[in-house]
Protein backbone atom coordinates (compact mmCIF):
# COMPACT_ATOMS: atom_id res chain seq x y z
CA UNK A 1 0.00 0.00 0.00
CA UNK A 2 1.21 3.40 -0.85
CA UNK A 3 1.79 5.85 1.82
CA UNK A 4 2.58 9.83 1.93
CA UNK A 5 5.95 10.68 3.49
CA UNK A 6 6.74 13.11 5.08
CA UNK A 7 7.38 15.63 2.12
CA UNK A 8 3.98 14.91 0.89
CA UNK A 9 5.53 12.89 -2.21
CA UNK A 10 3.59 9.28 -2.40
CA UNK A 11 5.27 6.48 -1.37
CA UNK A 12 5.89 3.65 -3.47
CA UNK A 13 4.43 0.58 -2.71
CA UNK A 14 7.20 -2.13 -1.75
CA UNK A 15 5.88 -5.99 -1.59
CA UNK A 16 7.72 -9.43 -1.74
CA UNK A 17 6.44 -12.52 -3.40
CA UNK A 18 8.68 -15.93 -3.61
CA UNK A 19 11.06 -15.62 -6.23
CA UNK A 20 9.67 -18.16 -9.17
CA UNK A 21 11.87 -20.13 -11.96
CA UNK A 22 10.56 -17.47 -14.52
CA UNK A 23 12.61 -14.80 -12.59
CA UNK A 24 15.99 -16.03 -13.51
CA UNK A 25 16.80 -13.74 -15.92
CA UNK A 26 15.36 -10.96 -13.73
CA UNK A 27 17.89 -11.95 -10.50
CA UNK A 28 21.24 -12.45 -13.38
CA UNK A 29 20.07 -8.79 -14.10
CA UNK A 30 20.25 -7.72 -10.44
CA UNK A 31 23.14 -9.32 -9.65
CA UNK A 32 25.02 -7.65 -12.80
CA UNK A 33 23.88 -4.53 -11.71
CA UNK A 34 26.40 -4.56 -9.06
CA UNK A 35 29.25 -5.75 -11.20
CA UNK A 36 29.18 -2.98 -13.84
CA UNK A 37 31.24 -0.84 -12.34
CA UNK A 38 34.32 -3.35 -11.51
CA UNK A 39 33.84 -4.72 -15.02
CA UNK A 40 34.29 -1.42 -16.73
CA UNK A 41 37.90 -1.65 -15.28
CA UNK A 42 38.63 -4.67 -17.20
CA UNK A 43 39.43 -3.51 -20.68
CA UNK A 44 41.31 -6.11 -22.30
CA UNK A 45 38.09 -8.10 -22.11
CA UNK A 46 35.50 -8.34 -24.63
CA UNK A 47 32.02 -7.75 -23.85
CA UNK A 48 30.89 -11.65 -24.50
CA UNK A 49 33.88 -12.55 -21.55
CA UNK A 50 32.39 -10.08 -19.68
CA UNK A 51 29.06 -11.30 -19.83
CA UNK A 52 30.21 -15.24 -19.39
CA UNK A 53 32.17 -14.43 -16.70
CA UNK A 54 29.16 -12.60 -14.72
CA UNK A 55 27.06 -15.24 -15.53
CA UNK A 56 29.10 -17.47 -14.43
CA UNK A 57 29.05 -15.88 -10.73
CA UNK A 58 25.74 -15.42 -10.63
CA UNK A 59 25.25 -19.34 -11.47
CA UNK A 60 27.64 -20.07 -8.73
CA UNK A 61 26.71 -17.51 -6.27
CA UNK A 62 22.90 -18.65 -6.26
CA UNK A 63 24.30 -22.16 -6.14
CA UNK A 64 25.85 -20.97 -2.88
CA UNK A 65 23.28 -18.95 -1.65
CA UNK A 66 20.76 -21.66 -2.27
CA UNK A 67 23.10 -25.00 -0.31
CA UNK A 68 23.99 -23.08 2.73
CA UNK A 69 20.66 -21.08 3.50
CA UNK A 70 18.12 -24.27 3.10
CA UNK A 71 15.04 -23.32 4.26
CA UNK A 72 15.67 -19.18 3.72
CA UNK A 73 13.25 -16.75 2.12
CA UNK A 74 14.07 -15.52 -1.66
CA UNK A 75 11.94 -13.17 -2.20
CA UNK A 76 11.76 -10.79 -5.67
CA UNK A 77 11.10 -7.11 -4.19
CA UNK A 78 8.13 -5.41 -6.15
CA UNK A 79 8.15 -1.67 -6.55
CA UNK A 80 4.53 -0.18 -7.28
CA UNK A 81 4.31 -4.00 -8.71
CA UNK A 82 7.76 -3.64 -11.03
CA UNK A 83 10.51 -6.16 -9.87
CA UNK A 84 12.90 -4.46 -8.69
CA UNK A 85 15.23 -5.77 -7.05
CA UNK A 86 15.98 -9.64 -4.72
CA UNK A 87 15.57 -9.84 -1.01
CA UNK A 88 16.99 -13.37 0.29
CA UNK A 89 16.45 -13.51 4.37
CA UNK A 90 17.84 -16.64 7.07
CA UNK A 91 15.72 -16.17 9.99
CA UNK A 92 17.89 -18.27 12.67
CA UNK A 93 17.41 -19.09 16.15
CA UNK A 94 19.36 -16.10 17.25
CA UNK A 95 19.41 -13.78 14.20
CA UNK A 96 18.03 -12.88 10.82
CA UNK A 97 20.81 -13.11 7.90
CA UNK A 98 20.43 -10.83 5.50
CA UNK A 99 22.21 -12.88 2.96
CA UNK A 100 21.43 -10.54 0.29
CA UNK A 101 19.73 -7.01 -0.77
CA UNK A 102 19.68 -5.38 -3.99
CA UNK A 103 17.90 -3.23 -6.12
CA UNK A 104 18.08 -2.21 -9.56
CA UNK A 105 19.72 1.12 -10.49
CA UNK A 106 16.96 2.78 -10.91
CA UNK A 107 15.36 1.86 -7.89
CA UNK A 108 18.48 2.80 -5.41
CA UNK A 109 18.53 6.11 -3.32
CA UNK A 110 14.67 6.17 -3.41
CA UNK A 111 14.21 5.07 0.02
CA UNK A 112 13.03 1.26 -0.44
CA UNK A 113 15.92 -0.26 0.92
CA UNK A 114 15.51 1.89 3.77
CA UNK A 115 12.33 1.02 4.24
CA UNK A 116 12.90 -2.87 3.67
CA UNK A 117 15.56 -3.09 6.39
CA UNK A 118 13.44 -1.19 8.86
CA UNK A 119 10.55 -3.51 8.70
CA UNK A 120 13.45 -6.24 8.91
CA UNK A 121 15.15 -4.47 11.77
CA UNK A 122 11.14 -4.15 13.71
CA UNK A 123 11.04 -7.98 12.90
CA UNK A 124 13.94 -8.70 14.32
CA UNK A 125 13.79 -6.44 17.41
CA UNK A 126 10.18 -8.10 18.28
CA UNK A 127 11.83 -11.41 18.33
CA UNK A 128 14.43 -10.44 20.18
CA UNK A 129 16.78 -11.25 17.41
CA UNK A 130 20.32 -9.48 16.14
CA UNK A 131 20.48 -8.94 12.37
CA UNK A 132 23.53 -9.69 10.63
CA UNK A 133 25.14 -9.31 6.73
CA UNK A 134 28.09 -9.68 5.66
CA UNK A 135 29.25 -6.17 3.45
CA UNK A 136 31.79 -5.24 0.77
CA UNK A 137 33.78 -2.87 2.46
CA UNK A 138 33.84 -0.55 -0.31
CA UNK A 139 30.26 -0.95 -1.09
CA UNK A 140 28.34 2.29 -0.88
CA UNK A 141 25.29 1.02 0.71
CA UNK A 142 28.03 0.46 3.72
CA UNK A 143 26.71 4.16 5.15
CA UNK A 144 22.90 2.96 5.31
CA UNK A 145 23.91 -0.16 7.18
CA UNK A 146 25.96 2.51 9.75
CA UNK A 147 22.84 4.86 10.20
CA UNK A 148 20.36 1.94 10.68
CA UNK A 149 23.22 0.84 13.54
CA UNK A 150 24.99 -2.24 11.90
CA UNK A 151 28.52 -1.93 13.62
CA UNK A 152 31.36 -4.24 12.08
CA UNK A 153 31.49 -7.12 14.58
CA UNK A 154 34.56 -9.61 11.74
CA UNK A 155 36.78 -8.59 9.08
CA UNK A 156 36.31 -11.73 6.48
CA UNK A 157 38.94 -10.13 3.66
CA UNK A 158 37.11 -8.48 1.39
CA UNK A 159 33.72 -8.25 3.77
CA UNK A 160 32.53 -6.88 7.20
CA UNK A 161 30.47 -9.24 9.15
CA UNK A 162 28.06 -6.11 10.17
CA UNK A 163 25.30 -6.88 13.29
CA UNK A 164 22.77 -5.01 14.53
CA UNK A 165 21.91 -5.82 17.85
CA UNK A 166 17.89 -6.06 18.89
CA UNK A 167 16.32 -3.10 20.94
Amino acid sequence: MSQVGDNGVKAPSITLRPVREEDRELLYQVYRSTRLEELAMVADWSEEQKESFVRQQFDAQDAWYREHYIGASFDVILIDGVPGGRLYLHDRPDEIRLVDITLLPEFRGGGTGTSLLRDILARADAAGKAVRIHVEKYNPALRLYERLGFVPIADRGVYHLMERAPE
